[in-house]
């Protein structure tokens, strides 16, 4: 399949990818171009900026999470019928699992899906030296990928001498530069950036920069580049071909929270469910007083419950409404800031203690640091989610916050290392704790949750048939 596309990496943290992503990605919907985007790795803020200019989801790809068939479908599956996708990288262009690998890494991702790699130098304090740096990204691995690069924070006046010499020298293609734009800057807070919603006039910051691009990045050049990479052989997922005979039965009602406080959703989770037979009905425990009608299953996922503490205590009917639900029997998935949500208590951010659903005993309680952080291989020790037999799940941890009730049903393994500690409160109605799943990674645990939601419904029919 053709999918014209390019990967945006770079060497560090910090050297300005979302924001260079974006602008290029706004310089090319000005262009009127259908334009798709996608985040390398466990990241649930930058496809939220990457979204908020081509109007569109924006997706992750991630090689820890999916086998290289499944990254690859899911790749063409959201880029079909587009003019260009733009990936952008994670961490530094090698970096990957452990610290110690390149597996997960931008690296990884663009040697499967044969996606052509720039690289986003940030030059600030440099001039020559950006030569030896460009050399060995270049050189460190034969199948590198990287075919040419991108300067950000660079003088007007020495770029083309650089150019010159990055070219002449290395013979690696330089497609412009990025000059330090004031008025386009991304704030960050504890989990990452801040949340586009929050960045005032971001649309007129993010076509300022577009502007400037399109005067000093070979964007022509770029799409040339994207529309060289080589086709890319397919198959659907066999899972997703056991699953299309769900298709037939009523869809099962699934609660998503989804509002300032919990607004973590994986876009390839939600469209998972929809194809597995759910059917997604969103909800605010921030500004609803209610759930929806006649629900089979809820999906509480992370974000910041930490930043509305008290206005997520003021909700009093649609927390009691919550736990009396879920004590009836309705299934839960519950991820991070949804598992706080859950507590008796948790603390927001300046400390104060704040009344939560009351499902999960003890308190969620902020810490000074990442309390734990990266990809993890989850287990349950009874070998059982959701009342199902379930091989162990990939799944990431990332959060200040700690509790008091962490559980202790399934075990969490650091992959590449000997750390590991037990997590997550798991039955045959509930899994709620800290990790985050990537439901492609074990399409076996939405499975699960969705069969177990099947079972509530009938059982509610059955009991009110008997009154």
């Amino acid at each position: 399949m053709k999918i014209p596309r390019f990967l945006l990496t770079a060497g560090a943290s910090g050297s300005g990818k979302t924001l260079v992503t974006c602008g290029i990605l706004q310089a090319f919907k000005n262009r009127g171009l259908d334009v798709v985007s996608f985040k390398c790795g466990p990241d649930y803020i930058d496809p939220m900026f990457h979204a908020k200019v081509i109007g569109t989801k924006s997706a992750n790809l991630d090689t820890f999470f999916t086998n290289e068939e499944t990254t690859r479908y899911l790749l063409t599956e959201n880029a079909k019928d587009a003019d260009i996708a733009v990936m952008e990288g994670v961490m530094g262009y090698y970096d990957g699992v452990g610290g110690i690998t390149t597996k997960a890494s931008a690296y990884d991702l663009a040697k499967v899906t044969d996606t052509p790699a720039v690289l986003l130098i940030n030059c600030k304090g440099m001039s020559v030296s950006i030569l030896p740096y460009v050399q060995g990204f270049v050189k460190y691995q034969k199948d590198s990928h990287i075919e040419g690069v991108l300067l950000n924070q660079m003088s007007p006046m020495l770029y083309p001498r650089v150019k010159k010499l990055i070219e002449e020298e290395l013979h690696v293609p330089v497609y412009g530069y990025v000059p330090r734009v004031e008025e386009c800057r991304l704030e960050s807070r504890h989990l990452g950036l801040v949340l586009p919603d929050e960045v005032v006039e971001l649309k007129e910051k993010l076509n300022r920069l577009a502007e400037v691009l399109e005067k000093t990045v070979d964007l022509d050049g770029l799409l040339k580049l994207g529309n060289s990479a080589l086709d890319l052989k397919v198959q659907t997922p066999d899972f997703l071909k056991q699953v299309e005979k769900k298709k037939t039965e009523k869809a099962v009602r699934i609660g998503v929270a989804k509002d300032e406080a919990f607004c973590f959703l994986y876009k390839d989770n939600l469209e998972l469910l929809e194809k597995m037979g759910g059917k997604i009905c969103y909800f605010s425990p921030l500004h609803d007083a209610h759930l929806p009608a006649n629900l089979d299953g809820l999906l509480l996922c992370g974000g910041y419950p930490e930043l509305f503490g008290k206005e997520l205590e003021k909700g009093e009917s649609i927390r009691q409404e919550i736990k009396k639900v879920l004590e009836q029997g309705l299934p839960v998935l519950a991820e991070c800031g949804g598992f706080m949500y859950l507590h008796d208590t948790f603390e927001d951010m300046q400390g104060k203690v704040c009344r939560g659903v009351g499902q999960i005993p003890g308190k969620a309680y902020k810490t000074p640091r990442l309390s734990r952080f990266g990809y993890i291989q989850v287990t349950s020790k009874e070998r059982k989610l959701f009342g199902k037999t379930i091989d162990s799940c990939p799944a990431h941890e990332f959060h200040y916050f700690d509790s008091e009730n962490c559980g202790t049903d399934c075990f969490a393994a650091k992959p590449e290392s000997s750390r590991g500690w037990d997590c997550l409160h798991a039955t045959d109605t509930m899994l709620a704790g800290f990790p985050h799943f990537y439901y492609y990674g074990n399409p076996e645990l939405p499975m699960a949750f969705l069969d177990r939601c099947r079972t509530y419904r009938q059982q509610k029919k059955v009991v009110s048939t008997e009154l």
